[in-house]
């Protein structure tokens, strides 16, 4: 044979690979695209695969993707396992790094976002939880990731003017701003952390411009779309369609698959450069060609197979694959295909095996000696060969059990033996949990919910803790997802997935109605609403205070000249409302040998009434609540959740500081004093409330008092800026210049960034009558923060008392700018224009 031919024999194969001889015609189709030139009206870049679920899709597109390789192309294959735009890019990049072609900006830019995601998130929580003892706090990384997402807490400076609604500008924090500002100077950082893909994807399309000089052509294959095309649609659409992301080679060919038809709103105009192809259930002749291919003649056998499965692919290949022999194996006529696949299975260990296997959701070698309950030899031996069944899809370096298969083993299974279904079920939970144990031995126990492996494992012992109907498996998964919900959506939507494949899998009609609805709840409203049903579903509504009075009008004591938030007072207090241990550190809640049935009868069939989550608990949703509300300046609102978490939890002294804080931000001095007394009777230790309560005292005119609390504070954090500018008042209102000014040189020196500890050093050099040296410091206060209305205000007045009329009046009309209804700059322009007057 002449050197480079292929051999009949290989024709064939390629031909018959993964029993697609019925997909002959789309298969044609795709591989046909490649003999078309792009310029060519008839070439086709998308290609839309759909159908139910069981009829070939992913190894239809799987069938894709090994016919572009024999053309040349580089591929990648992505499914739900990727949950968002950037990690399907980084999907993309490793796969085509192993294929030789490095993408290398990509990498760096991916590496670069999660760089400044975290930056950012560590920067926010700092600003807006910190706890005393400079751990991060377990609610805090929601407010933190509720600010960068534009709650009113993103820095105010010009860089990010393109990239945020100026009302939500305006109600930014000083002190957030500041430290944001000296992080992210560009505009593209900004844009890196609150919209990877605008800047992740114009990075792509110039690598697939230079990788496309090396390799004839790129397909990308993204499976499971009915999963993933809710973040990738419209990202999809307009990286094919428009110029928002730059220029794609023409030799880019994107395959998606799904269960629906492409959007028609989305995609109807565009069919002249798409091709849909909707999959159905294999034809009588299609069927019959693929049992004959596998050596299933014997016409009983056949007819047998063709009413059993209904001509689904993966059912077909699943009982070809057993090779019936004859008329004696088709005697029962209410089998189903499952059933019968495991009846013509001769071995009872290979039986046994493929039954355990479909009680994992994800297989490896490990998970299914666990669920087969064997030796190691023994269960390497049959792990071989459950990866050669038909039903077993690859996933990267496991294995996952077709649905349409999986759902009757697991059936069969749960009805058979539900003693059998509950033990197999537990052993894997305590495996998963002695796994995840592991991997949490000497880390830090904040970090774990960033590592994937980790997540994974506690995913899967939850998952089989709820198959078993454990009594408290529910409300450690709702427990779990609080957390979650800290981490972004796409960490909560897998914690809300696990109820849902639980409640299905299992039969239990409570953990589906759970999944239910919190992924309405979740597609609906993103976190905050999964934790508003939680707190609906999960316990007793506390009592709901009366309407809190809201001081209209004037200069409120808590607002620096011209702002309309707390001033300079981000400072969140730290660890939220104690939960109590995490789930994982209880005991395991699995089913002992000596298992009460009805009590797991009664836990499989739970409704959401019957999952009361620990006061605890609930009282940190009400603390996760308001610290979103005060983010957007609605601290009414906040005292409200504030008071909702203290009826659950009355004696917690963080949350008596945060709502005195937040009374205090209302006028409601008198109130706000009273339960910040008590949070430092509670916590002597809480600086924070010390902080606080010295700044009511002021305002209430006790200067003395002020200064007592505020120097309790200081002793416990010497370096707490927000105190050090409120002891500075104090010294004012005590009239001590000196004192003033040295704990603005303190602030200062902690916090160099704090624009607001500038301006209010250089407001203390303007009365010392040292106005130069207070320009300097107003110059830097607007380097941190130009957006910062009063320090244009202070510095105009600064220039006015040096007789720089013309930069006085610039300053005083940009203050006024800023911020229209600021009184104090009126005030101080017009006697700028009456001196310049006469």
């Amino acid at each position: 044979m002449a050197r480079g031919r292929v051999s009949l024999q290989e024709r064939v194969r390629r031909r018959t690979r993964a029993g697609l001889v019925a997909r002959s015609a789309e298969r044609e189709l795709f591989r046909g695209n490649f003999d078309t030139a792009p310029e060519d009206g008839l070439h086709r870049f998308l290609f839309h695969v759909h159908g139910t679920a069981g009829v070939g899709k992913t190894r239809l597109v799987k069938e894709f993707e090994h016919l572009a390789r024999e053309q040349g192309a580089l591929t990648a294959y992505v499914n739900e396992t990727s949950g968002s735009v950037p990690e399907v890019l980084e999907s993309v990049c490793r796969q085509f790094a192993l294929r030789g072609h490095r993408l290398k900006d990509l990498e760096r830019m991916l590496a670069t976002h999660r760089e400044r995601r975290h930056e950012a998130e560590t920067a926010a929580l700092a600003v807006l939880d910190p706890a005393p003892d400079g751990a991060p706090s377990t609610g805090g990384m929601a407010l933190a990731r509720a600010g960068l997402a534009g709650l009113g807490l993103v820095p105010g400076v010009a860089p990010f003017a393109a990239v945020l609604d100026p009302a939500q500008l305006a109600h930014g924090a000083d002190r957030l701003r500041s430290v944001l500002a000296a992080r992210f100077r560009s505009h593209e950082d900004v844009r890196l952390v609150l919209d990877p893909a605008s800047v992740l994807t114009p990075v792509l399309t110039d690598e697939l411009d230079a990788v496309a000089a090396d390799v004839p052509w790129i397909v990308l294959l993204l499976d499971t779309y009915e999963r993933t095309g809710p973040f990738l649609d419209a990202w999809l659409h307009d990286l094919l369609t428009t110029d928002r992301y730059g220029a794609l080679p023409d030799t880019v060919v994107v395959v998606t698959a799904g269960q629906l038809p492409a959007d028609p709103a989305r995609w109807g105009t565009f069919a002249d450069f798409m091709t849909s192809l909707p999959l159905q259930p294999f034809t009588e002749a299609e069927a019959r060609g693929l049992l004959a291919e596998r050596g299933v003649t014997a016409e009983p056998v056949v007819a047998e197979a063709l009413r059993l499965t209904g001509g689904l692919p993966v059912l077909l290949s699943t009982i070809a694959g057993t090779r019936p022999a004859g008329p004696e194996d088709v005697t029962d006529p209410s089998a189903t295909a499952v059933e019968r696949f495991l009846k013509w299975e001769q071995d009872p260990g290979r039986r046994f095996a493929a039954l355990a296997g479909a009680l994992p959701r994800l297989l490896d070698a490990d998970v299914f000696a666990v669920a087969a309950d064997c030796d190691r030899d023994r269960a390497e031996e049959l792990y071989a060969w459950v990866e050669t069944l038909p039903f077993a899809d690859r996933l990267g370096g496991r294995i996952r059990y077709h649905d349409i298969v999986r759902a009757p083993m697991l059936r069969l299974q749960r009805g058979r033996s539900p003693r059998g279904w509950a033990d197999g079920h537990d052993r894997l939970a305590q495996a998963f949990r002695r796994w995840r144990e592991q991997t949490e031995s000497g880390r830090d126990t904040g970090t774990l919910w960033l590592d994937e492996t980790w997540c994974e494992l506690r995913l899967g012992e939850l998952y089989h803790r709820l198959c078993a109907a454990g009594p408290t498996a529910v409300s450690d998964t709702l427990r779990d997802l609080v957390e979650a919900c800290d981490q972004g959506e796409a960490l909560a939507a897998r914690w809300v997935r696990v109820l849902e494949d639980a409640g299905r899998d299992a039969g239990a009609p409570g953990v589906s109605a759970w999944g239910d609805r919190l992924s309405a709840a979740l597609a609906s409203g993103g976190t905050q609403a999964v934790l508003d049903t939680l707190l609906d579903r999960a316990g007793p509504p506390p009592p709901v205070p009366g309407r809190l009075p809201v001081r209209r009008g004037g200069d409120e004591p808590s607002t620096t000249p011209g702002r309309g938030v707390p001033a300079g007072h981000p400072d969140f207090p730290g660890d939220p409302v104690g939960a109590g241990p995490t789930p994982w550190d209880l005991d395991f809640a699995g089913a002992p040998a000596d298992i009460d049935w009805m009590s797991q009868e009664q836990a499989r069939l739970m409704t959401p009434a019957d999952v009361t989550l620990p006061a605890p608990l609930l009282a940190r949703i009400h603390r996760d609540r308001a610290l979103a509300h005060a983010a957007r300046g609605d601290h009414a609102s906040a005292v409200t959740e504030l008071s909702g978490a203290l009826a659950l939890t009355p004696d917690d002294a963080r949350t008596l500081a945060l709502r005195g804080e937040y009374l205090r931000a209302l006028g409601l001095h008198a109130e706000a004093v009273a339960d910040l007394e008590r949070a430092t009777a509670l916590d002597p230790a809480d600086a924070y409330a010390w902080a606080s309560l010295g700044a009511t005292r002021l305002t209430l005119g006790h200067p003395q008092g002020a200064r007592t609390a505020l120097d309790h504070a200081l002793a416990l954090r010497p370096d707490y800026t927000w105190a050090l500018v409120r002891r500075a008042r104090v010294a004012r209102e005590l009239g001590d210049p000196e004192g003033r000014l040295a704990a603005l040189d303190r602030a200062v020196a902690a916090e160099p960034d704090s624009a607001w500890a500038h301006c209010e050093r250089g407001d203390a050099l303007r009365a010392a009558d040292r106005d130069r040296e207070a320009l300097a410091a107003y110059d830097r206060a607007l380097a941190l923060d130009p957006g910062y209305a009063s320090a244009y205000a202070s510095r105009g007045v600064a220039h006015h008392r040096l007789g720089h009329l013309d930069e006085a009046l610039a300053d005083l009309d940009r203050a006024l700018e800023l911020n229209p209804s600021y009184a104090w700059a009126r005030e101080r322009r017009d006697a700028v224009v009456q001196h310049r007057d006469g």
